[in-house]
């Protein structure tokens, strides 16, 4: 058997596991027609489910973890990761161009176009995009990107994630005096108001051609000869998507579709909601939870609680059992039993997290795609920061720590 057909090869045991994971797509939609038909829940919570599903999918097969790929491209100069964010954040930005042109014609001064994740640019923002990075990199991933490498068996992501809503906690606590010192009167920046919807996205695709180009020339040789390619082996189309990793610019092309899907039909993106809302219960039971203000005027993945499940609540349990469902097809599935020391390390990596997204009202889907798509000053912020505070823990080694 030549080696090509041994890499393509197809067994059983494959069969048994995409079948399986098969069945778990099948429940996942037929759940959406159970909530579709709640009284409960309804038709958003239905759309939030389908696009947990499909946001899911596309993260496990693209490899979409936002700590993996910033680490790859620091290390060892693998780049394809972030050309398929930047990719993303380019069809985001077509897509956020034409629902803003229908919600508000004219970019005036005075109007923000609605629910859109435009936060306020502040030394606060700075502060959270600096720790979330660096909390990533003690984690091993992002918050949702917690969520789709425990469906391939890093169960430090338990611990990670438990670290996330102490760091919430923490944050509502911090939240006032920053509001106070830092948020507060602090510029919404928004492009359009400044060069239009034309100019907006003329500049933004523009910055992101330069990157993506940058991106290609400067990245590991080897690398560019797996993705640039751009060959389809037709007879193995199955190999193609369930065992090799998507291409990135079919990655970063269903992600960006889906922020836009999520935009018109619920809310923008983000996976952080539902988690804040378990905080907030939590920190309200043991008096933890003073009164916070100033979040009636600003957007983000920040909300009241609630006892339901809510629209975010079921775009996370989409999200995580259709991650599963393809790590599950892929044999991508190898549990790694946590060591105290790296259980400690993602429970500190996690309060970071938590601290750095409420501080920052978003994390990387809400704030990076989600705000950098719409335009936000303030999402091209939380990325720069977030990619420094990602970069120091990566010099320091603190992702070394096992």
């Amino acid at each position: 058997m030549s080696s090509v057909e041994t890499k393509y090869e197809w067994s059983r045991k494959d069969s048994i596991r995409t079948s399986i994971a098969g069945v778990i797509i099948a429940l996942l939609v037929v759940l959406s027609q159970v909530l579709e038909k709640s009284q409960t829940y309804g038709s958003k919570a239905a759309t939030s489910l389908l696009i947990g599903v499909a946001l899911g999918i596309a993260f496990e097969r693209g490899r979409f973890c936002i700590f993996c790929i910033f680490r790859d491209s620091i290390n060892e100069r693998k780049n394809y990761g972030l050309i398929a964010i930047f990719t993303s954040l380019a069809v985001g930005a077509i897509g956020y161009t034409v629902i803003f042109g229908i919600f508000l014609p004219v970019p005036g001064k005075e109007q923000l176009p609605p629910s859109a994740h435009i936060g306020p640019v502040s030394f606060a923002l700075v502060l959270g995009g600096l720790a979330f990075g660096l909390g990533m990199a003690f984690a091993g991933a992002c918050i949702s990107g917690q969520f789709f490498r425990l469906t391939q068996g890093y169960l430090r992501a338990i611990p990670g994630l438990i670290g996330v809503i102490i760091g919430f906690i923490l944050s509502f606590n911090t939240w006032n005096f920053l509001y106070r010192n830092f948020i507060e009167g602090a510029p919404k920046l928004w492009l359009p108001h400044y060069l239009g919807y034309a100019g907006s996205l003329a500049v933004t695709l523009g910055l992101i051609g330069i990157a993506i180009y940058f991106l290609i020339t400067r990245s590991n040789p080897a690398e560019r000869e797996v993705h640039g390619t751009g060959e389809i082996e037709w007879s193995q189309i199955r190999n193609s998507l369930i065992k090799k990793r998507w291409n990135p610019f079919v990655t970063g092309t269903i992600v960006g579709l889906v922020g836009i899907a999520a935009y018109l039909r619920i809310e923008p993106l983000g996976t952080t909601r539902q988690l804040n809302t378990i905080a907030q219960n939590i920190g309200t039971k043991y008096d933890l939870y003073p009164t916070l203000i100033g979040l009636d005027g600003l957007s983000g993945c920040i909300g009241a609680a609630v006892e339901t499940i809510t629209n975010n609540g079921w775009l996370v349990i989409g999200f995580f059992t259709a991650a599963l469902a393809a790590s599950i097809s892929g044999n991508r599935f190898k549990p790694q039993i946590p060591t105290l020391k790296g259980t400690a390390s993602s429970v500190i990596g996690g309060i970071l997290l938590g601290w750095g997204s409420f501080t920052s009202l978003g994390c990387t889907v809400g704030n990076l795609l989600s705000g950098s798509q719409a335009f936000a000053i303030s999402g091209w912020t939380f990325f720069l920061f977030s990619f420094i505070g990602a970069w120091l823990g990566i010099k320091f080694k603190l992702d070394k720590i096992e």
